[in-house]
Order: C-alpha cells, then sequence, then structure tokens
C-alpha cells in the first residue's frame, strides 16, 4: 500500500499543498522523495488527494494535486464507540489506535464509576488516530470527544442503533447475531465499560435510553479486547 501523508485542510490553497514540517521529515528524509514524486495526501476531512511534488526542501515540501477523490477508505455509516477510560494509558492509546484501523467515526472515552481515572491525553491520543488513518488508507480522521458519561453519550446520538455489550447480556444475543437484524448501511452506536464493566445502574440506563444489551461471547475479554471486538463485528458485518 502507497504510504499517505497528511495535510490539514488550512495547508492547501486551490491546487497547492504544502506538507507539514513533520510530514516533510517523513517524506524527504525517511522516504527519499524528490520533486516528480507523485504521493498521497490525506487531510483528514474526507479529502483523499494525489499529489506530485515540486520542492522537497529538508523544512519543507510543495506539491500540486492531480486528482481528488472524497471519504476513500470510510465506512457506509457512522460508527461511535464509547469506551470506558483505562488505568492504563497505554492500553486505551491501543484500544484509540485500532479502533480507527476497524473504522470507527467517533471515540467517545466514557467516565463510568468503576473507571479509575477519567482523563485522557487529547493531544496524544489525536496524534495516534492521524498515524491509523494514514496507515490503514482512511481519508477521514474520527472524532474525539471529551469524556462524558454514559447517560450523556446516549442522549448525544439519539438517531444510533445502540448496543451496551456486558456480561449481563449472556443468554441474550451476541453482538454479531444483533448485527445481522439491522442494514449494513445503519449507524450504530457501542458502549463498552471499563475494567470491571459498567455498573448495574449503567446497564439499566443504557436499556432505559433504549440500548440493545448483548454480550461478545463465552470468554472473559479484558476491556480493550472487549471494544476492538465489538468495533470488528460492526467492520466485518458492513463488509458482508
Amino acid at each position: 500500500m502507497t504510504t499517505a501523508f497528511y495535510a490539514p485542510p488550512e495547508q492547501f490553497r486551490g491546487r497547492r499543498v504544502v506538507l507539514p514540517p513533520n510530514e516533510t521529515r517523513h517524506a524527504v528524509r525517511a522516504l527519499r522523495h524528490s520533486p516528480g514524486d507523485e504521493v498521497v495526501v490525506v487531510d483528514g476531512t474526507g479529502g483523499w488527494h494525489r499529489v506530485r511534488l515540486e520542492h522537497t526542501g529538508q523544512k519543507q515540501a510543495l506539491g500540486t494535486v492531480v486528482a481528488s477523490a472524497r471519504n476513500v477508505g470510510e465506512p457506509k455509516a457512522p460508527c461511535v464507540l464509547a469506551a470506558g477510560v483505562l488505568h492504563k494509558r497505554s492500553r486505551y492509546e491501543t484500544l484509540v489506535e485500532k479502533a480507527v484501523e476497524l473504522g470507527v467515526t467517533t471515540i467517545v472515552p466514557l467516565a463510568t464509576m468503576r473507571a479509575e481515572r477519567t482523563d485522557v491525553r487529547y493531544d496524544r491520543l489525536r496524534n495516534l488516530m492521524i498515524a491509523a488513518t494514514k496507515q490503514c488508507g482512511r481519508s477521514r480522521v474520527p472524532h474525539l470527544t471529551a469524556p462524558c458519561s454514559l447517560a450523556d453519550v446516549l442522549v448525544r446520538f439519539p438517531r444510533l442503533t445502540a448496543f451496551c455489550c456486558h456480561e449481563s447480556g449472556a443468554g441474550r444475543s451476541a453482538l454479531p447475531a444483533a448485527l445481522q437484524l439491522i442494514p449494513s448501511s445503519t449507524g450504530v452506536l457501542l458502549t463498552i465499560g471499563p475494567e470491571g464493566g459498567f455498573a448495574p445502574h449503567e446497564v439499566a440506563t443504557a436499556q432505559r435510553a433504549g440500548a440493545q444489551l448483548v454480550h461478545l461471547g463465552p470468554r472473559r475479554l479484558r476491556a480493550e479486547t472487549a471494544a476492538l471486538t465489538a468495533a470488528g463485528a460492526v467492520s466485518l458485518h458492513r463488509a458482508a
């Protein structure tokens, strides 16, 4: 797969684009691109561009857009992943990075009763999301919201079909089976608790708001594994 570069919309002037300094270093020093080479540049808002480089200095690379497309690599409908903030930042960073690869369009850090922390390093997560967007061939960097409660996230996305993934869903449908009952073009909200899962009153809140209680299989999963299992189920449902 061709290496993609990222330049936010403000780096474009008509059909001209200036790569940011970090992308310039990658293009020029690491990959040894030179004038005349064509590269892929995404703007993070759905713009996908084939760019012919005209100048490749050590501090700045300039190019001209020769072809463009919209929403390359993007899912056909929203997939919002609301996942409880984890105690180990590195594990939550892995969750966020892989969620981008699986086609999640919005990530909501959930502040829940059993979460040992509710803060996230926004800039760090945003940079990981940009890198993952480039790596997996997407053109739109998913939205990362501020931490919020489960009740708030259910109110924020009322038009999406919501699923509450929880061990108490045993005896009910597994998420893949529940997804088979809705069109693949349906927008989906997935809610996943932190270590220890959702508290009983949070599960009740989700059900009162219309979320369907589902399980993710017979084994106990780490929180980040559960989140990615759910996101992967949606991705495969849409690929079928």
